[in-house]
């Protein structure tokens, strides 16, 4: 890998090799950058930070970002002492031949579509696969335009050589099979065989976008699962909870052992009820898969939202999100008239998007943020990369269609809750980007963005920092933050030996599962934030209207954390607020819930130092994978 270029010559990169960026968290954010960013280079080490931002804005100028020299090292200066990041997906393929291979899909992490043809659910199977997340649409508008199925149709897995289809040992393949199977069912209607005697098996490395194989088991269970429901319909249309049941299992074969991260958010009509029960744990007999998905409603307003709908929020269930559509098709920035045809979200809900399209991402880090003309620094620099990654080849028609016409991007800001006497900044910096992205579009022959900037829920990327995550408060002080692994990666034992508890993942039987860990890290929150227990629901909904207004003109991811005697004041502010307030928000119950193995647990002072204590200093390897866990932050994308 080459690191070393004109525009970041030797004796400029030569004064960060033995510097030590702030990590946030004690340590913890150098653990999560050097297990999920740091590549393995050519003599088999590991990158050093100073390398890793190298090496991406070497591969950000040769795709077209256009730095200047001034800027490229400017640039580096700020990402290397965490004041700005590129996104995760940015960090880690960034400079890599991944790029040349894949283009925009090897650097953007979410998509969305709408759910209106068999390609649809071949579009989620593939950016999954990709290590993506994906957002789909089951609307009844969307879901009538599927074809009738056919009857009769039987698809058979045979152990030989002499089916009618042999499933390649590739994404590619995987996806054939599938286009296939609803092909037939959909079509056709031909019956067929399918063997798998070519799909490498179980816990093999992926090269590429990393991770490990599956085996084939978890790719026959899916198409048996996904047949059952198509056969239960036959020669009828599917509904929409069939169509979310067939999303949710593509998402359960993806992430299979733990092994690759799978984010999905389904978004139906407020008033299918059996989309709004269908995460009604408490009424039994629900699929296991609908626990791959979260879920929200397309609300466009108050009135819309329904008993059944609040029934969720009193512990009967899982709470189901809001999408307020025509605010977000007709408002950027609260008070700004604009023009978007965006029908779907994101799994974390901080993006809007027209089907096919996908997010493009980076971050702020305000709480490390020193003056306005810094903030704007930051804005430009990651606007000219992200610009850059829109105008790059897509592997779908569909997409390059949508990105190239929208240049959608999403300059994020973290940390919000840490920076409150920062926000002031904000207006004027917006004013700034707009202005620039007029004229750098001009220049490069781009259409303007359709947006501009939002807040993420920036789970991965605000734990090397030390932020708080997107627009949420702090969890604690002192507080113990759980990540799961699988069980035969490395880290694990380097962790176990360094002092940090681990124990097998604990099934909601009692059970253990033992293909998976959960590794705690004692945790410190430095300096003056705002306290989720100490932030009323109210006032967080109130943060996010300031930041729609301020910053975001896509959208704010928020999961707000709520307790049950908030409700009335919660239902008394979304009747006021929802319809010209927010375009997306979701709710979660308080942490004082008890569970086993949260991902937050506050902890004592205390016990935080006795835990700290007992650390030793631990030498991360890289194995290209994501921590499982820390990727998004607050329910808004799953925590698995």
């Amino acid at each position: 890998m080459q690191y070393v270029s004109d525009i970041l010559p030797n004796d400029f990169l030569s004064q960060y090799k033995t510097k030590k960026p702030n990590w946030g968290y004690n340590g913890l954010g150098e653990i999560v950058y050097k297990r999920t960013y740091s590549r393995v280079k050519d003599d088999g080490t590991n990158e050093e930070w100073w390398e890793t931002i190298a090496r991406c804005i070497n591969g950000a100028q040769k795709i077209g970002a256009d730095y200047t020299t001034k800027e490229a090292q400017r640039l580096y200066d700020l990402v290397f002492n965490l004041k700005c990041n590129f996104a995760g997906r940015m960090l880690w393929q960034l400079g890599t031949s991944t790029v040349d291979r894949f283009g925009g899909n090897s650097l953007l992490n979410c998509w969305g579509v709408c759910v209106r043809d068999i390609d649809d659910f071949c579009f989620i199977f593939e950016n999954l696969m990709l290590g993506g997340g994906v957002g789909f649409s089951i609307r009844r508008e969307d879901v009538h335009e599927l074809p009738k199925s056919k009857e009769g149709v039987v698809v058979t897995h045979k152990k030989t050589n002499d089916a009618d289809f042999i499933v390649p040992d590739t994404r590619e393949g995987w996806v054939k099979l599938l286009k296939k199977v609803l092909k037939s069912f959909f079509y056709t209607g031909e019956s067929f065989s399918y063997s798998t005697i070519l799909v490498r098996s179980s816990g093999e490395p992926i090269a590429g976008f990393g991770g490990k194989a599956s085996g084939p088991g978890i790719l026959i269970e899916g198409i048996d699962k996904i047949s059952t429901i198509i056969r239960a319909r036959e020669g009828k249309k599917l509904r929409s909870i069939d169509v979310l049941d067939i999303g949710n299992i593509i998402g359960s074969v993806v992430v299979a052992g733990n092994v690759r991260r799978s984010a999905e958010i389904a978004v139906g009509d407020p008033d299918d009820y059996l989309f709004l029960r269908a995460k009604r744990w408490d009424l039994g007999n629900i699929p296991n898969w609908r626990a791959m998905s979260n879920n929200t409603i397309y609300a466009d307003s108050y009135d819309h939202i329904s008993d059944v709908v609040w029934k969720g929020y009193d512990g009967s269930g899982e709470p189901y999100g809001f999408f307020n559509l025509p605010l977000a098709q007709k408002v950027g920035r609260l008070g700004e008239k604009s023009k978007d045809k965006c029908e779907i979200i994101n799994p974390c809900a901080e993006i809007l998007l027209e089907s096919y399209e996908c997010c493009n991402l980076s971050e702020i880090y305000l709480n490390n943020i020193d003056s306005k003309s810094e903030l704007k620094e930051c804005a430009k620099l990651l606007y000219k990369t992200q610009k850059a990654i829109c105008a790059l080849p897509f592997i779908h028609e569909k997409t390059n269609e949508v990105v190239h016409r929208n240049m959608r991007i999403g300059v994020g800001i973290t940390g919000v809750c840490q920076s409150l006497d920062k926000l002031s900044w904000l207006d004027e910096c917006y004013a700034y980007l707009k202005d620039f992205d007029v004229k750098w579009s001009e220049r490069k022959g781009y259409p303007t963005s359709i947006r501009l900037t939002t807040i993420k829920p920036s789970g991965t990327l605000s734990l090397l920092s030390g932020s708080t995550p997107g627009v949420h408060p702090a969890y604690a002080n002192y507080f113990i933050r759980r990540v799961r692994m699988s069980s035969d990666d490395a880290l694990v034992d380097t962790c176990r030996d360094a002092g940090y508890p681990v124990e097998y993942v604990k099934r909601f039987d009692g059970t253990e599962d033992h293909s998976t860990v959960v590794v705690e890290f004692p945790c410190h929150i430095n300096g003056d934030t705002i306290l989720a227990k100490d932030m009323t629901a109210v006032r967080q909904l109130e943060l996010v209207k300031e930041m729609q207004t301020k910053w975001s003109d896509n959208s704010v991811s928020v999961t707000v954390y709520y307790r049950l005697e908030e409700l009335d004041e919660i239902k008394e502010w979304m009747k006021e607020n929802y319809e010209n307030s927010l375009k997306t928000v979701s709710f979660l119950l308080h942490s004082d819930h008890g569970f086993d193995q949260a991902p937050y647990e506050e902890i004592s002072q205390e016990e935080y130092e006795k835990r700290a204590a007992r650390l030793k200093e631990i030498e991360v390897v890289s194995t290209g994978g994501i921590l499982e866990g820390v990727e998004c932050e607050g329910g808004a994308c799953p925590v698995r």
